[in-house]
């Protein structure tokens, strides 16, 4: 089963979050070492890795942009079929080694490219497979650095913003420009960069008033208008929002850093409201004292993002950070967030808030142990775990990846105890076919799939399809 193509501007990352930037393929053919030649197809492609293999159909071995070198031998008998299968695994271009197998690239070859829209590259016998495959990681490791270097001046570049006299509009226009794009503050209709056009705008005030009621998602993404759209819940029920011709892997970084800004510059209660809360919590002892009536969640953090970015993204800004975690309170149901695993309490009042704490950091023990990104607080018993509204969204949530033959097969390995064999005649299919589509659920779904938590999980989440 060929690989779902992969998004060249915003990856198959969590979050829609975008992967690291692709090669171009000019950068490639502009190296003079590799001496390679565009022969057939768009001169245009982004290449996120290099595989080579001489299949007849390396397709279903392909995540999706990668650049695929052949000595001929895969291709020969049905040129047509073979470009066909590659464009539709989303393949970035194909590369085709001239010698020992060919002298020169075969014109059925080339035709099949251009009919495809595949591009196609001559590589000389001079150039090494490996070579070609040690050029794409430098120039991406190249790209990382530059996204890296980026983002930190961005990051000061707002924080500088927010010095000046009038803070928020600052913010906003630093921020405009960072992106390359326009974002806009609500409610309010504060906005800065370009004007969108009519569909990005409507699309985008309808992620704002999403993110911005209560109990709506901490994040939510879009396009429309040819834009990338992206909204991020602040304090007290507004809301940032961007629009961007294209999406750079650091711009949820810069946009979360933004967002907290905001949180702080924006908030509609007294700065001093929370310091006051805490004051009354630790002379009194008495959280419902410092609290309003809630419900409230716990949640216990691990990850590598910033905490304070992750506070901003929950709504709250009572937050305890540690090395490599934090603890936080909010009274905003949590999500998952990007760069974090997180365990999250059952909803609890003021007065509970020491069993919520106890109940959050069991949840992200769970999470870890799962590999999930997040793991909330169920009530003791069997059908706490699994009540059936929970159970079937979580199962959607974690299984949406996959397609309806993938479910299957991978339903049929886990109740066949992962034995290939009993699978492949349960199945109908050949052995090796069984171990391509596990091979591909554990990379659509990024699992182990002999870590046994995960094979637990998944059967659970399969039996509510």
């Amino acid at each position: 089963m060929p690989a779902a193509p992969r998004d060249p501007e915003y990856g198959n990352g969590p979050a829609g979050e975008p992967l690291t930037p692709p090669v171009p393929l000019a950068a490639l053919l502009s190296d003079r070492e590799l001496g390679l030649r565009h022969l057939a197809g768009p001169a245009a492609a982004g290449v996120h890795g290099v595989h080579a293999s001489e299949m007849p159909d390396p397709s279903p071995y392909l995540l999706g942009g990668e650049l695929l070198l052949t000595a001929g031998a895969g291709p020969a008998e049905d040129p047509d079929g073979y470009v066909a299968r590659l464009a539709g695994a989303g393949a970035a271009a194909l590369g085709f080694g001239v010698a020992p197998v060919h002298e020169e690239v075969p014109a059925a070859l080339a035709e099949a490219c251009a009919r495809h829209g595949l591009p196609l590259l001559e590589v000389p016998p001079r150039t090494p497979f490996s070579a070609v495959a040690r050029a794409v990681g430098r120039l991406t490791a190249e790209a990382r650095t530059r996204e890296l270097r980026r983002t930190t001046e961005a990051q000061q570049a707002l924080a500088a913003a927010a010095a000046r006299p009038d803070p928020v509009p600052a913010v906003l226009a630093r921020l405009a420009a960072s992106l390359g794009g326009s974002v806009a503050l609500w409610p309010g209709g504060r906005t800065a960069g370009p004007e969108l056009p009519a569909p990005a705008r409507e699309a985008l005030s309808a992620l704002l008033a999403r993110v911005g009621r209560e109990g709506g998602p901490a994040t939510a993404t879009d396009r429309a208008g040819g834009h990338h759209l992206a909204a991020y819940a602040l304090a007290g029920r507004a809301a940032l929002g961007t629009a961007t011709p294209a999406r750079a892997p650091g711009d949820h970084t810069v946009a979360s850093v933004a967002a907290v800004l905001l949180t702080l510059l924006t908030a509609e209660r007294p700065a001093g409201a929370e310091a006051a809360a805490l004051t009354r919590l630790l002379l009194d002892g008495d959280p419902a004292a410092a609290l309003t009536a809630g419900p409230w969640y716990a949640v216990h953090a691990r990850g590598s993002g910033d905490p304070q970015a992750l506070a901003a993204a929950l709504g709250t800004v009572l937050l305890d950070p540690d090395e490599g975690g934090a603890r936080l309170l909010t009274d905003r149901e949590p999500g998952a967030q990007p760069a974090w695993r997180l365990g999250v309490s059952a909803p609890a009042a003021p007065d509970a808030l020491a069993a919520a704490d106890a109940q959050a950091g069991r949840a992200l023990q769970r999470a870890e142990a799962a590999r999930t990104p997040l793991a909330r607080h169920a009530d003791a018993g069997f059908a706490g775990l699994v009540g059936e509204a929970e159970a079937r969204a979580h199962a959607e949530a974690l299984l949406g990846p996959l397609s309806p033959a993938l479910r299957e097969t991978l339903r049929a390995w886990l109740a066949h105890h992962g034995s290939w064999d009993r699978t492949a005649a349960a199945l109908g299919v050949h052995r090796n076919t069984v171990r391509q589509r596990v091979a591909r659920c554990a990379v659509l779904l990024d699992r182990d799939t002999d870590d046994p938590d995960v094979r637990m999980e998944l059967w659970f989440a399969l039996r509510q399809g």
